[in-house]
């Protein structure tokens, strides 16, 4: 992903699915399961709940391009109160595209759609939902690879403001309750969240 920010895995799950769960990650990673079961065998193919489904097939317009090298897999959900979630899975990433209408007390990365996009920096909305989900409360299959370098370290001493760096390694210290590189990195997004190429940029330092 040429060092981008990029989504490798995502799972869609709660009380509006009646506690299933349906997680959908890379084609490297061959993760296309509803609660943990690999319900659908063959391409093309589909898997139907009361109330919902999931399709995977090769129909829909690309957000961006095929990637080199990558033949076209797209995961459909048709969920509960008009939710439709769109999966492009590619080798070594995701473009996600979710449709849906405003829901009471929505929030998180995307913001709150609450018409004002000045309260959707990083920083707002960690202090509205937390820095990041706990681990004992992520739904995801696996560990979260946690990516800390030297240049990362410089950049945000350079560029992130000693202010904006305590304000963030408090809170990500508080909300985490961890140390070390799991707050390093929790940090950084709380620096340089809003800019999807920090990561490329860091590697500029020496």
């Amino acid at each position: 992903t040429e060092h981008l920010a990029a989504t490798n895995q995502i799972v869609v799950g709660g009380a509006f699915l009646h506690g299933h769960k349906i997680e959908v990650g890379t084609l490297d990673s061959g993760i296309l399961t509803v609660d943990g079961r690999a319900v659908i065998a063959g391409f093309p193919g589909a898997y139907h709940q009361e109330g919902w489904s999931v399709t995977y097939d090769s129909e829909g317009n690309v957000p961006d391009v095929i990637p080199e090298g990558n033949e076209k897999r797209v995961v459909h959900m048709t969920l509960p109160l008009g939710v439709k979630v769109t999966v492009f899975q590619w080798k070594n990433y995701m473009d996600v595209q979710i449709e849906m209408s405003k829901q009471p007390g929505q929030d998180g990365v995307c913001g709150n759609f609450n018409g004002n996009q000045g309260d959707d920096t990083t920083q707002a909305i960690m202090a509205r939902v937390g820095a990041r989900v706990r681990p004992s409360e992520t739904l995801l299959s696996g560990q979260a690879l946690i990516e800390w370098t030297p240049q990362m370290d410089k950049m945000m001493r350079v560029e992130c403001s000693a202010t904006t760096r305590a304000a963030g390694h408090a809170k990500c210290t508080q909300y985490l309750g961890a140390n070390g590189n799991v707050v390093n990195s929790c940090t950084f997004d709380y620096c340089f969240g809003m800019n999807v190429r920090a990561r490329k940029h860091a590697k500029t330092y020496a």
